[in-house]
């Protein structure tokens, strides 16, 4: 026979309405009878009807979670902190990825709203506002995460890529490093744009200009990080330190540099942007910038949960940017440039 809502609030000892409003995270129920009612549903394998209760509320439910790809670290953090508190507002998460293609994103957001999701929060390519808006044309509450959209109408939130940069190219610099190489992404994303102004400006107040031939930017790829790396090492001048500024290519810088028989600190200085934990655990471990990721993700959440939850449809938050601070965690990778130690030397053939 099917389970039905009654026969948990039995099995539970509260009433139906009780029942329901546990199992669909209302805030106005204790945390004892929410445990207690999970558990009888738990017990009797009851499955709530999804449809009827959308037909009854006129919500579906549906949280969509869209993501340029699942390398970026951050990504995952973002990934499991959504989902852990859409579960707890009883909300399920429909996770879709988009490789970073604008068209791809469009039917990804085409979709959502075909299925009249309640919410999105979007980690984007910045080139479909108007599918965004339409989103939230249908009532969805939409969040714009990590990058920021031209012309849209929902709040965004940012991590401080600006500042994150210019410590990391500060430290750098502090350590007596002149000859810094930037692995960066493409100015169409926000973290292109502001992390190579952030090297820059860390540059410019040392007195420095931005070398050209020291400079790469590109997709957020493997692949790219692994050929930027490379001719960084192959090209002149020589770097002394390396600071990683595109995540995804991360994973090739760090495979390119054992194979090229570069050394940390020895014989390059290295920070890298955005934290993961095998970064810690790398030898020597990696100094990072450290942009919030589960901040970014918790306060995306919040924002969501105030637009559907709010009277005002959480309108206070609608066109507004919101930050969340980066820092610098300084491990083993980076030491103080030594000229006479030939530390120039970005490969066992130098010298």
């Amino acid at each position: 026979m099917t389970v039905t809502l009654l026969d948990v609030a039995r099995a539970a000892g509260v009433s139906r309405s009780t029942a329901s409003r546990a199992l669909s995270g209302s805030t106005l129920i204790s945390p004892e009878t929410r445990t207690a009612v999970e558990n009888a549903a738990r017990r009797l394998q009851y499955r709530p009807n999804r449809a009827a209760s959308t037909l009854r509320s006129r919500r579906s439910n549906l949280l969509g979670l869209v993501m340029n790809n699942l390398v970026n670290a951050s990504f995952h953090t973002v990934a499991e902190v959504v989902h852990r508190r859409a579960a707890q507002a009883g909300l399920q998460v429909i996770l879709c990825i988009t490789d970073a293609d604008g068209e791809r994103e469009a039917d990804v957001l085409a979709m959502l709203a075909e299925h009249g999701v309640d919410a999105a929060i979007i980690i984007g390519t910045g080139s479909n506002p108007e599918a965004t808006n339409a989103l939230m044309g249908q009532n969805c509450a939409v969040v714009n995460l990590i990058r920021s959209v031209h012309d849209c109408e929902a709040p965004t939130v940012l991590a401080d890529d600006y500042n994150g940069a210019h410590d990391a190219t500060r430290h750098l610099l502090r350590l007596g490093h002149r000859q810094i190489g930037y692995v960066g992404g493409h100015p169409t994303a926000t973290s292109g744009r502001e992390r190579f102004a952030g090297y820059r400006r860390a540059l410019e107040d040392a007195g420095l200009e931005v070398d050209p031939a020291l400079v790469r930017k590109g997709p957020f790829t493997t692949e790219f990080g692994e050929e930027a790396t490379e001719s960084l090492l192959d090209g002149s001048p020589r770097i002394t330190a390396l600071y990683a500024a595109n995540h995804e290519a991360v994973f090739g810088v760090l495979p390119t540099l054992v194979r090229a028989g570069v050394t940390l600190p020895g014989d390059l200085s290295l920070v890298c942007h955005e934290d993961m934990p095998w970064l810690g655990l790398w030898r020597p471990a990696i100094t990072v910038i450290d942009n919030g990721a589960q901040q970014l993700a918790d306060m995306a959440m919040d924002l969501v949960l105030q637009q559907m939850n709010s009277r005002d449809r959480g309108e206070s938050a609608l066109g507004r940017t919101y930050r969340v601070g980066a820092r610098l965690i300084e491990r083993d990778s980076c030491a103080r440039y030594d000229a006479t130690h030939n530390q120039n030397s970005n490969s066992p053939d130098s010298g």
